[in-house]
């Protein structure tokens, strides 16, 4: 390229910060695809003269870019360009677009001044060391908040040392998949997200089907290494599982050699009365206890937990170093101090009231506009499950639903007691009767 050329293409010189100037117009360059590979670059006392910049100004930047990649030194060829522009490789695959997902909890509920002031003091008191790097299992305050919080609420058998942080639910499983786990049973209906991810991670996935009482426990063979469970609140049918199931999965479990995973996902949003106990207090050896913020806070925090039995707990230790050496330290102490100040107990009491009345809100809307509907499944989480809709009516219904903002998926086999197409719809979104009303009509239309 000519040194005019270059010249035109950088731009004038700056005042201040030449250096910098020339560094990024020159990569500017390489990546618009103006400096081909191949390209040799003016001499640097021409470029200094052109550009009118000290000659050290243009060896420093070329030297940096030679670092970089983008630049090669030759001896007697002078420097040229050594990296290819992607542009002409066409256009970049975008990854598919996500919907909204029927279990988010409304933003606006999000209690963002509390939060702001528990990091706020969680930054100022932490000592400095613990701002390296944090221990692979949680920060010591988080994990002794967890275990009394979920041997108050949950009812679960669990001590500090027993809790490993982690960045949600679906990091579980791919930590379970790490310590050696691989063949996979889950529910039928359950969650695509769920299976996908297991396929994605190169596990083997049977699907068990689901009743009225949760999963058929005595339909599980193939002789799976964990099995995944909705126990209090099966996604997406909404049904409780049976205290008989229940006894039946660890007598199983224990039998068979398998784990089972409990998905707690959503367990604090009951609203008719309290949910029942997990099933880890039942068989702490066999259980994998999983649970995080996503519903009752925001999935944003990305902060969740698991209490492996403690035959899996290094595995998973050492997985989760792997994975991506712990989570943000200020944050996980900002949600010890959230749980053991009480805030956390009265933010879920308060969303548990507002989600309560947007679910009557949308119950009501289907009684009054689409009385022929089924509804199924308890008063719980951030969805309802509206069974035998047939596959074209429920197409449409999640269609127009979404062109309201409000998550909708298709169910297109059910739970054997309702085998039908199914529709699993958000109510989180839903602000009032008027608006449950208007997204029942637009379902209906």
């Amino acid at each position: 390229m000519e040194p005019d050329s270059l010249r035109l293409h950088l731009g004038p010189v700056p005042e201040r910060g030449r250096a910098e100037w020339l560094r990024s117009g020159l990569r500017r360059a390489v990546h618009d695809g103006a400096l081909g590979i191949g390209t040799t670059l003016p001499g640097s006392r021409t470029l200094a003269a052109t550009l009118g910049v000290a000659r050290g100004t243009v060896v420093d930047a070329v030297q940096q870019l030679v670092d970089e990649g983008y630049l090669s030194a030759r001896p007697r060829s002078g420097v040229v360009v050594a990296w290819r522009s992607g542009a002409d490789d066409g256009p970049v695959r975008q990854p598919a677009r996500r919907d909204p997902s029927p279990g988010q909890p409304d933003g606006a509920l999000f209690p963002r001044a509390a939060w702001t002031r528990l990091a706020r003091g969680a930054l100022a008191d932490l000592p400095s060391g613990d701002l390296g790097y944090p221990p692979p299992a949680g920060h010591p305050a988080l994990r002794e908040a967890l275990a009394g919080h979920l041997r108050r609420t949950r009812g679960a058998e669990v001590d500090a040392d027993d809790v490993v942080v982690v960045s949600g639910v679906a990091q579980v499983c791919a930590l379970l998949s790490r310590a050696g786990l691989s063949r996979w049973a889950v529910e039928s209906p359950g969650s695509p997200g769920l299976i996908d991810q297991l396929t994605g991670i190169g596990g083997t996935v049977a699907r068990v089907p689901v009743d009225a009482r949760g999963m058929v426990t005595d339909a599980l063979d193939g002789g799976p290494d964990a099995v995944v469970v909705t126990a209090a609140h099966q996604y997406p049918t909404g049904c409780v599982l049976a205290p008989q199931r229940r006894t039946e999965l660890v007598r199983r479990a224990r039998a068979d050699g398998f784990v089972v995973m409990e998905d707690d996902y959503d367990a604090e949003l009951r609203y008719d009365r309290e949910p029942v106990g997990v099933i880890q207090a039942l068989a702490p050896d066999v259980v994998v206890l999983a649970g995080s913020v996503s519903k009752s806070l925001s999935p944003a925090l990305r902060l969740g937990w698991m209490v492996p039995p403690r035959h899996l707990r290094a595995a998973v230790v050492e997985a989760k170093a792997n994975a991506d050496l712990g989570n943000p330290v200020v944050d996980q102490v900002a949600l010890a101090r959230m749980i053991t100040s009480g805030a956390y107990v009265r933010h879920v009491r308060r969303v548990r009231a507002v989600y309560r009345g947007r679910r009557d809100a949308l119950l009501a809307a289907l009684a009054r506009h689409a009385p022929d509907v089924v509804v199924a499944g308890i008063s719980a989480g951030l969805h309802v499950y509206l069974a035998d809709l047939g596959l074209p009516a429920a197409e449409r219904a999640r269609a127009a639903l979404l062109d309201r903002g409000i998550a909708a998926q298709v169910v297109p086999v059910g739970p054997a007691h309702l085998p039908g197409v199914g529709l699993v719809v958000a109510f989180a979104s839903l602000r009032d009767a008027d608006d449950a009303a208007r997204a029942v009509a637009a379902a209906r239309a």
